[in-house]
């Protein structure tokens, strides 16, 4: 396949619907291709990563790393893909409401790329951290959710970043209309996040 030529249309849309399902998810071409697979469409994984590839050339979407942040190593699997323009995806696949934790994420993911930082996803030993952004010699790690509407999901948003026993910023954000900081986390709403 040369490098400008799409053969497959119906395939390409396919794969944006397929990313926009998963917007968030760890996704490797491989899954792709068995997601594919079982919907009776054979496409090697070489053809997939292709296509990957196009769409982020064409700066569609995004590719972000995971990042090891105790050992600062970066992982070549499963990373995740954001989209660089939401209305763009949203003329193409149209806006679900279940899908509003993932479109935060993806808000929050082009904010932090907008201001110049280099993102990753952080791996801190089995937890996962949404977002390492640096900048020079600045860290901060973001933890993203539509809302901590119970204590189990305050737990987890707070409780992974208490984890990190460094001094770099560490934010959660959110849509909840009453946010306190927490044990030294600063708790934002999405809309002074995006500011």
């Amino acid at each position: 396949m040369s490098r400008y030529n799409i053969r497959d249309i119906n395939f390409l849309e396919r794969l944006v619907e397929y990313l926009s399902d998963n917007l968030g998810s760890y996704i490797s071409s491989k899954k792709i291709a068995d997601f594919l697979k079982a919907q009776r469409i054979s496409l090697s994984v070489n053809t997939v990563m292709n296509y990957l590839n196009y769409l982020s050339n064409s700066y569609f979407i995004n590719k972000v790393q995971r990042l090891d942040i105790i050992g600062k190593k970066r992982f070549e699997i499963n990373d995740k893909y954001f989209f660089s323009d939401l209305g763009l995806k949203h003329s193409i696949i149209p806006f679900t409401g279940n899908q509003i934790g993932n479109i935060f994420e993806n808000l929050v993911y082009n904010q932090l790329v907008y201001e110049d930082y280099k993102v990753y996803i952080g791996k801190h030993q089995d937890r996962e951290i949404d977002f390492v952004a640096q900048k020079g010699s600045e860290t901060k790690y973001v933890q993203v959710a539509y809302l901590l509407s119970d204590e189990k999901t305050r737990e987890r948003e707070f409780g992974n970043l208490l984890k990190i026993r460094d001094n770099y910023e560490k934010i959660v954000v959110s849509s909840d209309e009453f946010y306190e900081d927490y044990k030294g986390i600063k708790h934002m709403h999405i809309r002074e996040f995006l500011i």
